[in-house]
């Protein structure tokens, strides 16, 4: 039984859980120990897209962070252990030997190849990666990785995804592929990309059946915010721009963003908007799961903890840019949702 000093634990509601996620409190005792994490291995060819190795990479290691424990181990092979250079001409230093993948070790394993990697069979490489086909693990091509795969005739009857490029041999080569012209495909236990914007895509799904979408939503929320096909000058995404949302919506977003030390009264953002509280509280309900004033609150919140982690402020200046009347308020508020006091955001246990 609660006592009344002990404030109720309140969770975030809105989209912005996910921008929150790596602070937030677990909703409960965990029963066991968590489950290791998965073994993922990448094959690199020599002159690898660099970027699309590092789009995957990040993908796997941003989401160990945002769930505070270590969902994927990442390590890199070469064919013969020694450094690979990639298309940039950068060298990349690998953990291992390709025959230092032992079959049943890893639970995914993908060929990253590029532009002017090899494209005919490997011996070395056909005969591992049959081995750890047979161990059941999954097995995938980025960029034009998949043509690795069909030499070891693992994408038979199987879809793939290839640089295009790299299409039309690979449909001549192997009749039996089924090449889809998608930037990325999961066909199974065969995955696949065409390039670095498609390999974090590709990583996102595998996640998301992983360890769920509220995990992508996460590392979206960190990875994506410059993901823009418009021009250059175009803002940064954010929910007062997303063009998903009404335009309504999106006006009273934007004030919301711009009136955080003095936030507006709900009738007043209304009005401002052009339409009704009652409209209002439809549209926040409907595309961003909460109300006006619970999403208010939440953003001012999300606001504090970027000033907590990223400025020397005093708790009191931080409270008021955030428009919290005063620190005791501000405090019992950001306990309720984070789960401590903003002091303990800025100086966890065990930091130096």
């Amino acid at each position: 039984m609660k006592t009344p000093s002990q404030p109720v634990r309140r969770s975030f509601d809105s989209r912005l859980r996910h921008t929150n996620r790596r602070w937030l409190p677990a909703a409960g005792e965990p029963s066991a120990a968590p489950p290791p994490p998965r073994e993922v291995a990448f094959v690199l060819l020599e002159h690898f897209s660099l970027m699309t190795f590092t789009a995957a990479v990040d993908a796997l290691v941003t989401a160990n962070l945002v769930s505070g424990r270590p969902l994927y181990r990442v390590r890199s092979f070469s064919l013969d252990g020694a450094g690979v250079l990639s298309d940039l001409g950068i060298r990349i230093d690998v953990d291992g030997a390709l025959a230092q993948i032992a079959p049943g070790t890893f639970e995914l394993v993908l060929v990253c190849g590029g532009l002017r990697s090899t494209l005919g069979p490997v011996r070395p490489l056909i005969a591992r990666l049959r081995q750890m086909a047979r161990s059941a693990a999954t097995i995938g091509g980025l960029w034009n990785g998949s043509m690795h795969l069909a030499h070891a005739g693992l994408l038979a009857q199987h879809a793939c995804a290839v640089h295009p490029d790299d299409r039309a041999g690979l449909e001549e080569q192997f009749p039996g592929v089924r090449v889809r012209p998608q930037p990325w495909v999961i066909d199974g236990q065969r995955v696949s990309c065409a390039g670095p914007n498609s390999a974090l895509e590709l990583m996102l799904a595998l996640i998301g059946k992983h360890h769920g979408e509220d995990v992508v939503r996460a590392i979206e929320a960190i990875l994506a915010c410059d993901r823009s096909r418009e021009r250059a000058d175009s803002p940064l995404a954010s929910p007062a721009n997303d063009p998903a949302l009404p335009a309504v919506l999106q006006v009273a977003l934007e004030h919301m963003e711009r009136r955080l030390e003095e936030p507006l009264a709900i009738d007043a953002l209304a009005q401002r908007a052009g339409v009704s509280r009652r409209q209002l509280d439809r549209l926040f309900r409907r595309h961003m799961q909460s109300s006006p004033a619970r999403y208010y609150l939440e953003l001012r919140l999300t606001h504090a903890r970027r000033l907590l982690l990223q400025t020397a402020d005093p708790v009191t200046r931080i409270a008021l840019a955030c428009g919290f009347a005063d620190a005791p308020h501000f405090s019992r508020c950001y306990r309720q949702f984070f789960g401590q006091a903003p002091s303990a955001t800025r100086h966890p246990p065990g930091a130096c």
